[in-house]
């Protein structure tokens, strides 16, 4: 049996060469623009639990405190202070879900370049922007309910220890890291194969997220085998190209901190003289240092993204014609 997830290997390297070489500067950038908003989605904040401590006079204190009268050391924070934290939680969780929703629309902005062999952001966008609300909706639910299955675990190990009835239940732990495997591997899989293969369906078609799983559903159980070949060697390619890409990530930026170290040892030297331009030198040496590593990254970035991209592209197309996005990019390749 021919494994598909093989033989697109290097296929997809062929595609990824024909699509981003000769070099050409303002695709490189629009693509790096994509891929940090494609790249940087789908995280979600842990929540932080606090317990309760006594607040009762013990050994040694002073005086009893009036009943009622909360303890100064753990005094409630006043109605500014709930408003300042409340404002501070609604503009974090603001920040998150817009890039998580202009992540989501990337996607479609990725997959619509790959296909068309053109990067237009804005063109794509105003195309494509509701099926993108469609995937950031499906998005947050799934990481919601991923979220509350970690919680709900997690709160059944420590139960004992919440309510104060029992000692903590060290083979609970150990019951429990199986479990947070498969929940993991199941989320993993879930997200991206969503990402990977029903979105370019509901791009193809035209359909809403749900009715695209349901039409990739009988693909997938049908082509298992191949499906689980792709699992194993993307993760492998993953791992590869990741490797790769800090390595060139990491030369890259020796290359750069030669000549700002040297500005910042200016600096230094400066601070003895002239304190205030040898910070500003220093700082300045530092921010453009920082600024070129990220940069750096993204750029490394496009052509690792693309190939993973075109990638699973190649192995869809393969398991089902009708999915088919990059025909004659394959017929080329191929040929």
């Amino acid at each position: 049996m021919t494994l598909y997830a093989v033989e697109a290997i290097d296929d997809a390297i062929k595609a990824t060469r024909a699509f981003l070489w000769p070099f050409d500067r303002g695709r490189w950038l629009r693509l790096a623009v994509v891929i940090f908003f494609v790249g940087g989605t789908g995280g979600f904040a842990p929540f932080q639990f606090t317990g309760s401590a006594p607040t009762g006079p013990g050994p040694g204190s002073e005086a009893p405190l009036p009943s009622g009268a909360p303890s100064p050391e753990f005094a409630a924070p006043g109605g500014v202070e709930l408003l300042v934290i409340a404002v501070i939680f609604a503009l974090i969780a603001s920040i998150l879900l817009g890039f998580l929703f202009v992540g989501s629309v990337m996607e479609f902005v990725f997959v619509e370049s790959l296909r068309r062999e053109a990067v237009s952001i804005r063109s794509y966008w105003r195309d494509r922007w509701r099926l993108g609300a469609r995937l950031f909706g499906f998005r947050l639910l799934f990481g919601l309910l991923t979220l509350i299955v970690i919680v709900a675990i997690l709160a059944a190990i420590l139960w004992p220890l919440l309510v104060g009835d029992g000692g903590f239940a060290l083979g609970l732990v150990f019951l429990a890291i199986p479990v947070f495997v498969v929940v993991g591997i199941v989320s993993g899989l879930v997200g991206g194969f969503t990402t990977n293969f029903v979105v370019p369906i509901m791009l193809l078609e035209d359909r809403a997220l749900l009715a695209s799983w349901r039409r990739f559903w009988p693909t997938l159980t049908g082509q298992w085998k191949q499906y689980l070949a792709y699992a194993v060697v993307s993760f492998i390619l993953q791992i590869a190209a990741g490797i790769l890409a800090s390595i060139a990530t990491v030369l890259g930026a020796l290359v750069a901190a030669i000549p700002l170290g040297i500005v910042g040892l200016v600096g230094v030297a400066l601070l003895s003289v002239a304190e205030i331009v040898g910070w500003i030198l220093i700082a300045v040496a530092a921010l453009i240092f920082l600024l070129a590593i990220f940069v750096l990254g993204l750029l490394v970035a496009v052509p690792v993204q693309t190939y993973l991209r075109y990638y699973a592209l190649f192995v869809l197309g393969d398991t089902e014609g009708d999915f088919d996005l990059i025909a004659e990019r394959r017929e080329a390749v191929r040929e």
